[in-house]
């Protein structure tokens, strides 16, 4: 595994900026990492999959250290809004689940009064132990065939609009395969040309 600062210089260019969001990513990232028995996530990046539940800063840096993409569907976002992440080591079947306590940002500015909010965060969330960051526990994945990494299980057509869904992503209405943005509405609206 690299060192924190090496994963914080990583994170940093990936996202565009250091921030506490990143700090705090990495070292969820990190320690999830070790608690499941990965001492070098980019090698094996094959054997995690990284579970998300926040779309902000913390993400982006729990991709950048365990090496799992959206694209290569080893990393998965659930829109809870906490900044938590569970790490799931495929071989083993080990998972564990981190999620950042809010008092570490009264440690943060406990430990550096005199700076401002954000660098109170900064460089406490690169100091304070993990246990006084996050909470940690184990946890058991279950994830179903269309959701693994890999090729695609399944395919229909749309009976709406016409286009693919992969995965057992489609809705069965009145006997009809439709795509979700067909049966419950889409978040975009076409234009006409």
């Amino acid at each position: 595994m690299l060192t924190l600062d090496e994963y914080l210089d990583e994170a940093g260019r990936a996202h565009g900026h250091m921030c506490a969001g990143q700090v705090l990513g990495v070292r969820m990232a990190m320690a999830g990492c070790r608690e499941i028995g990965i001492d070098d996530p980019k090698a094996q990046r094959k054997s995690i999959i990284a579970f998300v539940e926040i779309d902000r800063c913390a993400a982006d840096a729990v991709s950048v250290v365990t090496g799992c993409r959206l694209g290569k569907r080893a990393l998965k976002y659930f829109d809870y809004g906490k900044l938590a992440a569970t790490l799931y080591n495929t071989k083993t079947g080990e998972a564990v689940r981190i999620a950042a306590k809010d008092s570490s940002r009264e440690k943060a500015r406990d430990m550096y009064p005199e700076l401002p909010k954000k660098e109170q965060q900064l460089k406490a969330y690169k100091e304070l132990p993990d246990e006084e960051l996050f909470t940690l526990e184990r946890v058991k994945i279950k994830i179903p065939p269309e959701d693994e990494p890999g090729p695609p299980k399944t395919r229909v057509i749309c009976e709406g609009c016409g286009e693919a869904v992969n995965d057992k992503r489609e809705v069965v209405r009145n006997g009809k395969s439709l795509c979700r943005a067909c049966a419950n509405g889409a978040y975009y609206e076409k234009l006409d040309r």
